[in-house]
């Protein structure tokens, strides 16, 4: 049954019935990723390489307290132009947005539970939350990996943000028996950088065998998802030891100024960008150009099974 709360777009919809390629999208990068006008021009080229792929892309947010699944592109421009000031929205945000009438830009998780809705089992984004540093002392770790755990999606990313304890996510990811693959990898990507020292579960080739493994995964009734890290391209990959030293003084500063909650990892990717010279949003760009693309074809592969 479809959900009360739940619009979906024409298109998708038509799609989804039919049995054809469709990849979800997250909307957190376009409100709270990157500035106006460069986050609607990411968006709708991200849009763009699912359709070059084989694939129906369906953007997802909540608008007037409808859970979106599909944007026409003036929502997008909407979602741009608005920025900051729309409620960065993770799974207990739902209730209280819907009710209201509020607008929410999704992030993994919400994407996650509004595509399940719809039924679409592929989804695109840039990186996952995860365990934050220091987290034995703050308990601070994302939602997102409750999500993996229970919501059958396939989740293709860049790897986990580098902001992160890699090695404590990858322990609760395991915990929680949500297959970490490797895209041509037998390394987790780390976000801005192919290299993390950390292991990935299992290395796959194509996404003929994504596809493969997540429809085993579905048939044998496993009721998460799947997360695949796809690394950056090297051309865009940025240093390891540069990128972490950037994490390092950001992290300081976040302590220094008092930075908790969901605006941690916000406060942390502007800082930096700011330390980088903004390599680091340019980065972010293409490995999400990239997971777009990646998601079509894997989406497309599924279909045909």
């Amino acid at each position: 049954m479809i959900n009360r709360y739940l619009d979906v777009n024409p298109e998708v919809a038509e799609a989804v019935a039919a049995g054809r390629p469709v990849v979800a999208l997250e909307s957190t990068i376009i409100s709270h990723g990157m500035p106006y006008p460069q986050n609607v021009e990411t968006a709708l080229n991200v849009e763009k390489i699912v359709r070059e792929n084989g694939a129906i892309p369906a953007t997802i947010a909540i608008l007037g307290g409808r859970l979106k699944a599909g944007l026409t592109a003036d929502e997008i421009t909407y979602l741009g132009k608005t920025g900051v000031n729309v409620t960065k929205a993770s799974r207990r945000d739902l209730p209280v947005l819907v009710a209201k009438g509020m607008d929410g830009a999704t992030t993994v998780t919400t994407t996650m539970i509004i595509a399940h809705m719809a039924g679409i089992n592929i989804f695109a984004t840039g990186g996952i939350g995860g365990v934050h540093r220091g987290a034995e002392t703050t308990m601070d770790i994302s939602a997102d990996l409750e999500e993996l755990a229970g919501t059958p999606v396939m989740v293709i990313c860049a790897g986990a943000k580098s902001i992160l304890d890699l090695g404590l996510t990858l322990e609760y990811l395991e915990t929680h028996g949500v297959p970490v693959i490797g895209y041509g990898t037998d390394e987790l990507p780390a976000f801005y950088t192919r290299k993390s020292g950390f292991s990935v579960d299992y290395r796959l080739d194509s996404p003929e065998e994504l596809a493969a493994a997540f429809k085993a995964q579905r048939d044998l009734g496993m009721k998460g998802g799947m997360l695949v890290t796809n690394p950056i391209p090297e051309e865009f990959s940025m240093d390891f030891h540069v990128i972490n030293r950037a994490i390092d003084d950001a992290i300081a500063e976040s302590v220094r100024d008092g930075i908790h909650g969901k605006a941690t990892t916000p406060y942390l990717l502007a800082k930096v960008k700011e330390i980088t010279g903004g390599d680091s949003l340019a980065s972010n760009i293409r490995l999400v150009y990239n997971n777009a693309a990646l998601a079509a074809r894997t989406a497309a592969a599924y279909c045909a099974l």
